[in-house]
């Protein structure tokens, strides 16, 4: 399943915010916003993982500089896909 990373999210979004907010873009499993082992509050990222790549075209068109919890979040593709993928071809 393809991902996006989501960056400058709030130090209060929580993994169910970031998957309603995504889900408003349709195409959305599941949300983690990665926390602080400490104080549990969001470290300022998260992923979002989507049906089809084609959903993550819609997110980023409707979602990309959108407001969630007073800030404007920024999306962009997993960069540990893009590892994922040279490690697969380098194996075959």
């Amino acid at each position: 399943m393809p991902k996006v990373y989501v960056g400058n999210l709030a130090s209060s979004v929580t993994s169910r915010d970031l998957l309603a907010h995504f889900s408003r873009a349709g195409g959305a499993l599941s949300a983690l916003a990665v926390t602080d082992k400490l104080s549990g509050q969001c470290r300022g990222f998260g992923f979002v993982e989507m049906e089809q790549h084609s959903d993550i075209a819609v997110a980023f068109t409707l979602l990309n500089n959108s407001v969630l919890n007073g800030q404007k979040i920024k999306i962009e593709p997993d960069p540990s896909a893009k590892n994922g993928r040279a490690r697969e071809r380098a194996a075959e």
